[in-house]
């Protein structure tokens, strides 16, 4: 089970700090309006495209932002990854003048997210057959050596760097009506969430995970940290068997809604969004699409923004999909 931890989530004013920490380092990304899928919807769709960041993904807010805080002669930095927190804390690490090491699964990964690491200059140890294998070895080491471990989730700064992109969304859209964010550690919805709650209450945040990997959904509706005894999802952005304690203790709060949706409902919404978006996005990034396809009629006439997290996708099983 995760460790109840006492840290305290950040607060608006720490979005707004981390914002102005990040601005010069990574651009904003664009918030475009998809004609098509708004048509199918019935509404007015967005995509926030956090994959066009610089190592195609999200997480690499909350990497800048974290990395960036912790002072010169630091231990070296360890934390466990399927692909895009690792890259997030690699590229932190070279902008930043930190050793990274990082531990991914051996089993189900993304090799182009393992290279994409190790180009960054991290390096890359391969531990057991899920995430949460991965991570268990890691603080094990970070403990045994005392290297800096960084947790994916349950690190204020990450969270505080992520939610910058909540603050770029209602800059670009203030009547927003609906956010949906991919829940994997939940950093993404999260802070999204403080956000959206600080500027306009009514405003939706609704997370989405994959039904094959349905541990954080669990976590929320029965307010618990209980690890979900299977995960089986291809898509490794939303890989986790084991709920993390920090975010949560934003979304128990904070969050209006939580959608599952098949690994075959994501795999359709990578589609349309290489198709009517002309994006190329991995199966976390279009999770939001594939919880608002499934939600249909509840977001007719409203102002909806889907959160594409991540590109990363091995251009195989894109090609697969896509044909």
């Amino acid at each position: 089970m995760e460790t109840r931890i006492e840290l305290e989530p950040p607060t608006f004013a720490d979005i707004v700090a981390a914002r102005a920490f990040i601005s010069p380092y990574l651009p904003k990304t664009p918030l475009v309006r998809i004609p098509k899928i708004s048509e199918e919807l019935d509404c007015d769709y967005y995509a926030k495209l956090e994959n066009l960041q610089p190592v195609g993904a999200f997480k690499v807010r909350g990497g800048v932002s974290l990395v960036g805080s912790l002072t010169a002669g630091d231990a070296p930095l360890v934390t466990a990854s399927t692909g895009n927190h690792g890259q997030s804390i690699a590229f932190a690490g070279r902008l930043f003048n930190k050793r990274v090491i990082i531990y991914a699964p051996s089993e189900n990964v993304n090799e182009m997210k393992m290279q994409a690491m190790r180009d960054l200059g991290a390096e890359v140890r391969l531990h057991g057959r899920d995430f949460d294998d991965a991570r268990v070895e890691t603080e094990r080491v970070a403990r045994a050596v005392g290297f800096r471990y960084v947790h994916s989730a349950n690190e204020p700064q990450l969270i505080a760097g992520v939610g910058t992109m909540g603050l770029e969304i209602f800059e670009d859209l203030s009547d927003v009506d609906v956010i949906i964010a991919p829940a994997g550690g939940g950093s993404c919805a999260s802070g999204n969430c403080i956000v959206a709650k600080h500027l306009n209450p009514k405003v939706r945040v609704i997370a989405v995970q994959s039904d094959a990997a349905p541990a954080m959904w669990h976590a929320w509706r029965n307010h618990n940290l209980d690890p979900y005894p299977t995960m089986k999802t291809e898509h490794e952005g939303l890989a986790t068997r084991t709920p993390f304690a920090l975010t949560n203790k934003v979304l128990w709060p904070l969050l209006d809604d939580f959608v599952l949706t098949s690994d075959d409902e994501i795999n359709d919404a990578i589609r349309l969004l290489a198709r009517y978006g002309k994006q190329v996005v991995e199966g976390a990034g279009a999770a939001s699409l594939a919880a608002a396809l499934k939600l249909g009629d509840e977001l007719r006439g409203k102002r909806v923004v889907g959160i594409v997290s991540g590109g990363n996708i091995p251009p195989e099983r894109l090609a697969k999909l896509i044909v």
